[in-house]
């Protein structure tokens, strides 16, 4: 299957605790390292999104306005 450039999908299973493991690629992609906080978004009708680790600065100041210092 081809996919266009800088596109991806992959798969993860949801453990018994309700964990699921990033995958390898994906983490080297997007530099997601362990310990790292990421922000979940979600739509009941789109479903879960995660967006750049970056995101959430981006997003709080969205939501909460204004400058953080």
């Amino acid at each position: 299957m081809h996919t266009p450039e800088g596109k991806y999908a992959w798969t993860a299973v949801v453990g018994e605790k309700g964990q699921i493991v990033i995958p390898k690629q994906a983490r080297e992609i997007f530099g997601i390292r362990p310990g790292d906080t990421l922000l979940l978004l979600g739509d009941v009708e789109r479903g879960i999104a995660i967006p750049p680790k970056g995101s959430i600065e981006q997003f709080s100041r969205h939501v909460f306005g204004g400058d953080e210092s």
